[in-house]
C-alpha cells in the first residue's frame, strides 16, 4: 500500500482505482475506521463510471502515522469535557478536523491533484466538510454522507448506538471480530449483515489493529466545535446522503447539513443506517456520478 508524505511528520496510506485521466473523488472514512470501509468493489464500481478513485487512511488509523507520543486517556477526556475544563481537554488531543482535512489536500497535493471531488462518510463527512470550508478552491464538489454540522442539537446518537460505539472491543482477534455483531445496532435493520460486519473487522483487525488512535481521533471531532457559520457561508455544490435507519448520527445531521449549504441537495435513503449495504450500491453510485458530472 503505498504511503506518501503529506506534510511534515505525516504520512497517508492510499490506494487508487480507475484512470488518472478521469475526474478524481476523494473518499474520506469515518471514525476510527480503515480505508478498507470504502468496499474495493464500491470502489470499482465507481470507477468503472469513469471516475478516479481514491481512499486513504486517516492519520491514527490503519497504514497511515499514528501519533503514539499521545496518549489519550478516555476517561479523563470525557471527564474534562462533561465538566466544562476545556483546556484540559485541549492539552491532551494533538490535533484537530482542520489538521485531518489538510492531511487529505496534501494527498491531492502529492498525488498531482489540484482539485477533486470530495465525498466523506460520517467523521469523514466533517472532515471534507472542513476541506471544503477551508479550500474551497480545490474542491470541486462535496458529498457529506451519514454526517452531521458539529452542532449539538443535530445527528444526536440513540443511547443504545452510543453505548456500542464507546465500548472497549476485546484486544484479541475472535473477541474484537465478534464483537463486530453490536453493530448491527446502527446498521440498516433491512439489509444490516453480521457476516459483512465480522469480514471487514477480521480484515481491519488483520492489516491495523490500532485502538490507540480512537481517543485522538474522538477529541479531534469533539473540540473542532461548529461548523455552521462557515457552512452558510459555502458556495461548493454539496450533496447531502443520509440513512433514514441511521442511529449512530441521526438524520437530523443531514438535514441540518443541507439546510445550511446554499443551494445542498439532500437525498434521505430509505433502508439505510450508518453502512453502505450493497442492495444500496446502485443508488449510491447513481448519486455520486450525477452529483461529480
Amino acid at each position: 500500500m503505498p504511503l506518501v508524505d503529506v506534510s511534515p511528520g505525516v504520512s497517508l496510506a492510499h490506494e487508487t482505482f480507475g484512470d488518472p485521466r478521469d475526474a478524481p473523488v476523494l473518499l474520506v472514512m469515518g471514525f476510527g475506521a480503515q480505508m478498507i470501509a470504502w468496499h474495493e468493489d464500491l470502489c470499482r464500481a465507481l470507477a468503472d463510471r469513469g471516475r478516479y478513485v481514491i481512499r486513504y487512511d486517516n492519520r491514527d488509523c490503519g497504514l497511515s502515522t499514528k501519533f503514539d507520543e499521545h496518549p489519550v486517556d478516555m476517561g479523563r477526556f470525557i471527564a474534562a469535557v462533561s465538566s466544562g475544563d476545556l483546556p484540559s481537554a485541549l492539552a491532551m488531543v494533538p490535533y484537530r478536523l482542520q489538521d485531518m482535512a489538510d492531511d487529505g489536500l496534501g494527498l491531492l497535493t502529492a498525488l498531482g491533484i489540484e482539485r477533486a471531488h470530495v465525498v466523506g462518510a460520517s467523521m469523514g463527512g466533517m472532515i471534507a466538510q472542513t476541506m471544503a470550508i477551508s479550500h474551497p478552491e480545490r474542491v470541486l464538489t462535496l458529498t457529506s454522507m451519514m454526517s452531521s454540522t458539529g452542532e449539538g442539537a443535530y445527528g444526536q446518537p440513540t443511547p443504545e448506538a452510543q453505548a456500542v460505539l464507546f465500548s472497549p472491543k476485546p484486544a484479541d482477534r475472535e473477541g474484537y471480530v465478534a464483537a463486530a455483531d453490536r453493530e448491527l445496532v446502527w446498521a440498516s435493520k433491512r439489509y444490516g449483515d453480521v457476516a459483512a460486519l465480522r469480514e471487514l473487522a477480521a480484515l481491519s483487525y488483520d492489516r491495523s489493529h490500532y485502538p490507540a488512535g480512537i481517543g485522538r481521533q474522538l477529541g479531534a471531532m469533539i473540540l473542532s466545535g461548529s461548523r455552521a457559520d462557515a457552512l452558510r457561508e459555502l458556495r461548493v455544490p454539496t450533496l447531502v446522503l443520509h440513512g433514514l435507519d441511521d442511529t449512530l448520527i441521526d438524520p437530523s445531521g443531514g438535514r441540518r447539513t443541507a439546510d445550511l449549504v446554499p443551494g445542498a441537495e439532500l437525498r434521505l435513503i430509505p433502508d439505510m443506517g450508518h453502512d453502505r449495504p450493497r442492495a444500496l450500491w446502485p443508488q449510491l453510485l447513481d448519486a455520486l456520478e450525477h452529483h461529480t458530472s
